[in-house]
């Protein structure tokens, strides 16, 4: 343990360090990928299990992650992961790991910032796994991977057209007079959204016409090959939310954000009502699963997966969060920059990650659903930490720490004291089966 003489800790916080280290489950390490997924088996009877990550480049998160849902993918019946990933990039892992052909792409799969968040060795391991396990499964059966966000303006309207130039060539033809709108701002999305601020015309109408007359032919080309026509009306979705994402981007982070968590949670429902019987495991961070009504973010007026999925599943649904004190972290120093290793602070003495450093347990799982007495402990606000793919030490307290109460934002935890940061695919790849397929051309 470190730091524990700098700071006196109040009797509440001493109450919650000694029931955590009562609740306290040490659990393997992630590498020993089926002892540390046993661990989780209670979390099987759900529908639906939100898996979460207090970093987006921290391989412990990672190998966590993998090994859970290999748990419940082999036992439980869980047949979806849902990723934080665009829809036609996690579409390249998907029809890699159901055994389909690669079909054409104008570009590498994840490869716009932040690349390294999927296009790492762990992501590629685990995908490595997913296809053999699927081997064993007839097609019907086979487990899906998919991207629930929405920044893939450019490669999803690629999508829908490529789409139609197969299936209607009019069709297509009107797709190209309509997204044409979108031409110019395609690469640089962000800038449309100032050329509507400044006031010049709004691509909305285009875009919500072609999701119409793509849906209003749903029969005729779900009959021709339902999974393409899902893949390409999704496709035209993600083109319609991410032209109202960049609209109203700079009126507010409120705002861009509900529209996205949004998108994503019904990216969720349509692969559950679609798969009947779907399970869905999904990966993704922190402040995207846990319960934002719980957080500084939902008493700012934002809500997130997370929330939508409690209102919507109940105990159907189980949040998991994971946290960490200390190590190494894959992110950059500003969006758009590059990849850099950074060394993790220690973590405040006035937050979550203290308390649970203060067990002393190295790595383990706390879940406090049927424990009343650890739940009405961790309803007391502590700050908690949060690292996307930006990271600032400098300014940690201002850039990286909210507000929240625990015992109401997730179900359970999994703590790593120490951790260390991702592997990204380089060079050294530059010949594996997935750099061609389906990570590259």
């Amino acid at each position: 343990m470190t730091g524990t003489a700098a700071w006196t800790l109040s009797p509440n916080d001493r109450k919650i360090v000694a029931a955590l280290s009562i609740a306290a489950e040490d659990l393997p390490s992630p590498e020993n990928a089926e002892s540390f997924g046993a661990a989780f088996a209670r979390f099987g009877s759900a529908d639906l299990v939100l898996l979460g990550e207090a970093t987006h480049g921290t391989s412990e998160f990672y190998r966590a992650r993998a090994a859970i849902t290999r748990h419940l993918i082999r036992n439980h019946g869980f047949n979806i992961v849902a990723v934080e990933a665009d829809w036609p990039d996690a579409q390249r892992i998907d029809r890699y790991v159901r055994h389909r052909d690669p079909e054409p792409s104008r570009s590498s799969a994840f490869s716009r910032f932040p690349s390294w968040m999927w296009r790492n060795v762990e992501v590629l391991e685990f995908a490595d796994w997913l296809r053999a396990e699927n081997g064993h499964r007839p097609d019907a059966q086979r487990v899906e991977f998919r991207g629930l966000d929405i920044y893939s303006l450019s490669n999803s309207i690629a999508a829908v057209l490529d789409y139609l130039d197969r299936v209607d060539v009019d069709a297509a033809r009107l797709a190209r007079h309509r997204y044409g709108c979108l031409t110019p701002w395609q690469d640089e999305p962000a800038q449309y959204g100032r050329f509507a601020l400044e006031g010049g015309k709004t691509c909305e109408q285009a875009v919500t016409q072609q999701l119409i007359a793509l849906l209003k032919k749903r029969l005729t080309y779900a009959a021709m090959d339902g999974e393409h026509f899902f893949s390409a009306a999704q496709n035209a979705r993600i083109v319609r939310t991410a032209e109202q994402y960049y609209r109203i981007m700079y009126h507010g982070s409120r705002e861009s954000w509900n529209l996205r968590d949004r998108h994503m949670f019904e990216t969720l429902q349509s692969l559950l009502m679609r798969r009947h019987g779907g399970k869905a495991v999904v990966w993704a961070h922190n402040s995207h699963v846990g319960n934002a009504a719980a957080t500084s973010m939902g008493w700012e007026g934002e809500f997130n997966i997370g929330e939508l999925c409690r209102a919507a599943f109940g105990h159907g649904m189980v949040a998991i969060g994971f946290g960490t004190d200390r190590g190494t972290v894959a992110a950059a120093s500003d969006w758009d920059m590059p990849m850099e290793v950074k060394s993790v602070l220690p973590a405040r003495e006035d937050s979550f990650e203290c308390l649970f450093r203060r067990t002393g347990h190295a790595r383990a799982l706390f879940d406090w659903r049927s424990r009343l007495d650890l739940q009405t402990l961790l309803a007391e606000p502590h700050l908690e930490r949060a690292i996307g793919v930006v990271y600032r030490p400098d300014t940690e307290l201002l850039s990286h720490y909210f507000r929240a109460v625990l015992s109401d934002q997730f179900d359970a935890m999994v703590w790593f004291e120490t951790s260390r940061a991702i592997t990204p695919l380089g060079p050294e790849h530059a010949q594996a089966q997935l750099e061609t397929y389906p990570f590259g051309l």
